[in-house]
C-alpha cells in the first residue's frame, strides 16, 4: 500500500503532490502541515501566576471569614469578592494592554494571578445549589442573577472608568474598534453594473 510503513505502523508524509486527495470544497491540493516547534515551558511566567494566586486566594478566605453568611442567608461576602474582582479586572486590562509598557509578568501575575485567585467562581455556584437544596430559592434565584449582572455590570464600568481616567475614547462598539485598527474586517464587496440594477 503506498505511503505505509509496516516496520514502524506509520502512514508516510513524503507522498508526492499529485498523489494527495483533492479538497472537495475548494479542489486544491492540501498542505502538509508543518511540525510545530518543541513548546519550552515558562517557568517564570508560571512562577508569578502561583505567586499571584495564592495572595489572592488567601484575600479571598480571610474576607470570607470575617463576612460570614448565615444559614439561608444572601452570600454577600462571595458576591462581594466576585463583583470587587470583576470591576478590578476591567480596569487592569486597559491600563495592560493599552497604558502600560509591555511586560512579561504584569498581566500574569495581577490578572491570572491575584485577581484569578480572589473571584471565585465554583464557590458562586456552590453556594446558590446550597440554597436551593434547603429550600431558599427566592435567595438562590436573586444571587445567581444579580451576581452575573453585577459582574458584568462592574467589568463594563473598570473599563470606562481606566478608558476615561486615561482619557482615552470609550469605544461603544466595532466600528471605533476598526478605526484603532484592533479588528480585522472583510472589505464589502465591489458592486457591479449587476448588482448596482438588482438593488434599483
Amino acid at each position: 500500500m503506498p505511503g505505509f510503513e509496516p516496520a514502524r505502523g506509520q502512514v508516510s508524509t513524503d507522498l508526492p503532490r499529485e498523489d494527495l486527495p483533492l479538497d472537495p470544497d475548494t479542489g486544491s491540493t492540501p498542505q502538509p502541515r508543518p511540525s510545530r516547534p518543541p513548546r519550552s515551558r515558562q517557568w517564570d511566567v508560571l512562577g508569578v501566576v502561583a505567586l499571584g494566586g495564592g495572595l489572592g486566594s488567601v484575600a479571598r478566605y480571610e474576607l470570607g471569614k470575617a463576612w460570614t453568611t448565615p444559614s439561608g442567608g444572601f452570600p454577600w461576602s462571595t458576591f462581594t469578592i466576585n463583583v470587587l474582582g470583576s470591576l478590578a479586572l476591567g480596569l487592569l486590562m486597559v491600563y495592560v494592554v493599552e497604558v502600560w509598557p509591555p511586560s512579561r509578568y504584569r498581566r500574569p501575575f495581577l490578572g491570572v494571578g491575584i485577581i484569578g485567585g480572589f473571584t471565585t467562581f465554583s464557590t458562586w455556584m456552590n453556594e446558590t445549589r446550597g440554597l436551593i437544596a434547603t429550600g431558599h430559592l427566592a435567595v438562590a434565584d436573586a444571587y445567581a442573577l444579580t451576581s452575573l449582572i453585577a459582574g458584568l455590570a462592574a467589568v463594563w464600568t473598570g473599563i470606562a472608568a481606566a478608558r476615561r481616567l486615561q482619557r482615552l475614547p470609550v469605544r461603544r462598539g466595532p466600528s471605533r474598534r476598526d478605526q484603532a485598527g484592533r479588528t480585522a474586517t472583510a472589505q464589502p464587496p465591489e458592486q457591479g453594473p449587476s448588482t448596482q440594477g438588482a438593488q434599483r
